[in-house]
């Protein structure tokens, strides 16, 4: 605009015998060059729109769409197992899989299997089921690490049994020197017992041996544990096939139910009315009298069955509450049942407490009129059930305790330890308690011992408060004199190692986690907190929330996209994950035992945790780097065909007239320059997908925006400048007092044209290929296709449809001039580019360059040593009970109301299913 009103006003109002000024400009010099001015900005407005072309948002989507089926045909996604693949269910978050910065997890299902397996029990204080850990050390662990090179083979013992059949089902073996060891006892032998589950193992003999020694004088404390497992629950059976199936609200249920069947007490039928079990091949039907179901805040179930007019309470919860309830007396065991209850919570398993409690008649009839009374009242009817229910579930005697495995899934150590190497953070989000959630922690090395593990599990805001603070204080180096307070309810920091050398330097870096309770996580996400409890999460390694809700889950992800500028990823399995995957940037479901609600809502599905690694490290990085390059180049080759214009407005009086033909303006983003830069964001790569794993450094760019950001931009304007000022007047000087080898004069404005539309699709596709790190077929294809095409759209713009600039290209190309000046500009342009990058790589290469010149040199292969592997398990110290609970009521009402059952057709009881008339029903 200002050019224009300069040339009007100096050169137009001059040269108006020429080009008279229109009738509605003001005849005033001034005015009418202001006017004129005016106008032509809304010209140029027009002409210079190819800056940002509408193509632009077509290749990105189309880039995007590619890239997505990348994902889904990646074959190393792939499941076996589930028979699922990863999915793509969105095509605008590629890109941002390279640049996450927190990722919200949950545990149950996500990071573990959710497959349940009866692993130890303590049974009146005794110990079963680590009988092969005493003699022969933890088989899985010895295996494992063995086969990861970690462990001397001195460590693996045999099995020296000449009976024992080595491929029976079970088995636990390794191979040392071409040599097949047994490490530890082979699997106990249930074929006596018709109802066993063939896939159920265990290997400690003793329990087997114990639970079938009944004596009808004294109780066996053995089968009344197994009892309250065959009877305090809420599992439906089912028949099918004339097999014995059990339909569980919760894997812990199936769980403790199956190992009770494969010890022969077998859960057989239900009723409205009464339980059938089936003990050592003897039916017992016990008369159900009251379910006191479970629910978040009890933490506890419990049955009330009458058998042989006797009346017992059966009861299963968190060692938190049923130590609580215990009858007085029997320290001792209590000390002793409460050591294994650590010890197994220590290894990670899932624990829950069994007890039992003899009423009489009395008491019982006294009670059932209260809970009758509660149970119909109007107001506070949750409230007075609970009070009841606290009354009968007192003086408990108890009877063991359970300890199962939910197993983690196939490499997540593995996949967190790269992807905290590669600058993410991970947030646990779980409702399991917190015993199981910091054993999992450790399990799968999102913590680890040199981490100080800090616990605020304040009830009060207050607590709260002052428990952050106190974190606060640590990270800032602030010495603190109430630290042998710290085991209180006020400060609750837990450090599991202490450091061999107390006098640590100053400089040394320390790595913090933190563990915060669901019922502290209510005060921390109050307006007053939450920025104090934000401000403390980022600065620790590691954050696990425990027993929390599913909206608390969604809130914790809600705080860290409030203040903090941060890609957020939010990884689930179940329904109660649903709320945190949709509010995080990106939702990631996995396909597992819990439905498909995860799935559904989220953004990408993978069938296993571990496959996050390779979504992100890999797709994801590539996603960011494919795309940011795309954007690059293609701003750089629009400012330097954009910008010709500008330069030809000095000559053309800023009268917005195009150098090019209007056909070359319409088809240079649609045809000359496209595909090219289509093949860079969809199939470029600076390094491999296995180096991109093995080197999980290489994501950080991502979380820093490095590839695209305000200063790339800028960098890539000025080339795009320079490259403009090169294409434009490199050409315009050589003709400008040239002529053909035949006298003609060739500086005219379609000669002109033609050379400086040509010589700037070829500097762009030579500059394109300098920028192609991955070469294929197809960018072979469409980078000297692209050229190629330029000759022939020309050819048949010109000759077969008459266009305006026919001969102007082909006069052009028979001079030795166009030819030289094509590749003096080439030259002058790639040069400076080409030589500035090489300085940057001798002088300060950064990671991908180093690992481009390993593997374009081929100097070495790549030691696995390299790699991040998982460290061997060590056992933690004692740590509380680490059973979890799921979050909804059990279904203890919709059984006793009847609903659900059919009346069986047999009261009799069960002698065999698979003879009998019975059916194939639920019952």
């Amino acid at each position: 605009m200002i050019g224009s009103v300069i040339w009007e006003y100096k050169m137009g109002w001059y040269f108006q015998t020429y080009l008279p000024w229109d009738s509605l400009v003001p005849s005033d010099r001034i005015a009418g060059s202001i006017t004129i001015g005016t106008l032509v900005f809304f010209s140029y407005a027009i002409v210079l729109n190819t800056l940002v072309p509408i193509s632009l948002y077509v290749s990105v989507e189309v880039v995007r769409f590619v890239q997505s089926f990348f994902i889904n045909w990646d074959e190393k996604m792939y499941d076996k197992q589930s028979g699922t693949s990863a999915k793509a269910r969105t095509t605008s978050l590629n890109e941002e899989l390279g640049q996450i910065q927190y990722i919200f997890s949950d545990k149950t299902g996500t990071m573990t299997k959710n497959i349940m397996t009866f692993k130890k029990c303590s049974i009146n204080g005794i110990v079963y089921g680590d009988l092969s850990e005493i003699h022969y050390g933890k088989s899985d662990d010895v295996i494992k690490t063995y086969m990861d090179k970690q462990t001397p083979s001195a460590v693996i013992r045999s099995y020296n049994n000449t009976n024992y059949n080595k491929v029976d089902q079970g088995v636990r073996r390794v191979t040392i020197n071409s040599t097949l060891h047994l490490v530890g006892p082979p699997p106990v032998d249930f074929s006596w017992n018709p109802q066993y589950e063939s896939d159920f193992l265990w290997y400690d003999q003793s329990l087997v041996d114990a639970a079938r020694q009944l004596n009808n004088e004294t109780e066996n404390t053995v089968v009344t544990f197994f009892e309250i497992l065959a009877l305090c629950h809420t599992v439906m059976p089912s028949w099918k096939n004339g097999i014995l199936k059990y339909q569980a609200q919760s894997p812990d249920e199936s769980a403790l139910v199956s190992a009770a069947r494969n010890f022969g007490i077998v859960f057989i039928e239900r009723t409205p009315n009464s339980v059938t079990i089936e003990i050592m091949g003897k039916i017992k039907v016990y008369e159900l009298l009251c379910i006191l179901d479970f629910n978040n805040i009890r933490r506890r179930m419990s049955v009330v069955f009458r058998e042989n007019n006797k009346i017992r309470l059966y009861c299963k919860g968190a060692d938190s509450v049923i130590f609580n309830r215990l009858e007085p007396g029997n320290d001792e065991y209590k000390a002793t049942t409460l050591q294994n209850l650590n010890e197994f919570a220590g290894d990670g398993l899932r624990t829950l407490c069994c007890a039992v409690r003899d009423i009489d008649d009395e008491f019982f009839e006294s009670w059932k009129h209260k809970y009758m009374d509660a149970a119909a009242a109007r107001t506070d009817r949750e409230e007075k059930l609970d009070n009841v229910y606290d009354e009968i579930e007192t003086h408990l005697r108890l009877i063991g305790i359970t300890a199962i495995e939910d197993k983690l899934q196939d490499a997540v150590p593995k996949t967190i330890s790269n992807l905290l190497m590669a600058g993410i953070y991970i947030w646990m989000l779980t409702g399991d308690k917190q015993e199981t959630a910091i054993n999992i922690g450790y399990s799968c090395q999102l913590l680890n011992d040199e981490m100080e593990l800090w616990i605020v599990d304040g009830h009060t805001q207050d607590q709260v408060e002052h428990q952050l603070d106190q974190c606060n204080n640590s990270l800032l180096g602030i010495s603190e004199h109430h630290r042998s307070e710290r085991n209180s309810m006020a400060t609750s920091i837990v450090r599991f190692s202490e450091p061999e050398d107390v006098q640590t330097e100053e400089n040394e870096e320390r790595m913090f986690a933190l563990v915060i309770n669901g019922h502290s996580l209510v005060h921390a996400l109050h307006t007053e907190l939450e920025y104090k409890f934000v401000e403390l999460c980022t600065k620790c390694k590691a954050v696990i929330c425990c027993r929390v809700t599913p909206l608390q889950k969604a809130m914790v992800v809600q705080l860290i996209k409030k203040y903090k500028n941060a890609v957020t990823l939010a990884i689930g399995d179940g329904a109660n994950d649903v709320s945190m995957i949709k509010e995080a940037h990106i939702g990631v479901g996995i396909t597992g035992q819990e439905g498909n609600q995860a799935t559904l809502a989220s953004d990408y599905s993978l069938g296993q945790f571990r496959f996050l690694e390779r979504l992100l490290l890999v797709h994801g990085r590539w996603s960011y780097y494919r795309m940011c390059k795309f954007l690059r180049y293609f701003f750089y080759k629009n400012v330097a065909f954009t910008l010709c214009h500008i330069w030809f407005g000095f000559f053309c009086g800023f009268s917005a007239q195009t150098i090019f033909d209007p056909f070359y303006i319409s088809v240079y983003n649609m045809f000359y320059t496209a595909l090219p830069v289509l093949a860079i964001g969809a199939l470029d790569q600076d390094v491999n997908d296995s180096k991109s794993i093995m080197y999980p450094k290489l994501y950080t760019p991502g979380l820093k925006n490095m590839f695209f950001n305000t200063k790339e931009f800028f960098k890539c304007a000025a080339l795009g400048t320079y490259a403009s000022l090169v294409i434009f007047f490199v050409p315009y000087g050589a003709y400008f007092y040239g002529m053909t080898s035949s006298g003609l004069n060739v500086l005219d404005h379609m000669y002109m044209a033609e050379v400086v539309a040509m010589i700037l699709v070829t500097a762009m596709t030579i500059q394109v290929a300098f920028d192609t790190s991955y070469w294929t077929v197809i960018n072979h294809i469409v980078i000297w296709g692209s050229l190629t095409l330029f000759f022939v759209a020309e050819w048949v713009y010109n000759y077969l449809i008459g266009g305006a600039y026919v001969g102007s290209l082909a006069m052009a190309m028979k001079q030795p001039t166009f030819w030289l000046v094509t590749l003096l500009v080439v030259v002058v342009i790639v040069s400076p580019v080409v030589a500035w990058r090489l300085y940057f790589l001798e002088t300060s290469p950064v990671l991908t360059d180093k690992l481009r010149l390993k593997q374009l040199k081929q100097m070495r292969q790549v030691s696995g040593t390299d790699t991040r592997m998982p460290s061997i398990k060590h056992k933690r110290r004692s740590i509380r009970s680490g059973y979890a609970f799921a979050h909804q009521e059990g279904f203890g009402r919709l059984i006793t109301s009847g609903k659900i059952m059919r009346t069986p057709r047999n009261s009799e009881g069960f002698i065999d299913r698979k003879n009998s008339n019975i059916s194939d029903t639920t019952v």
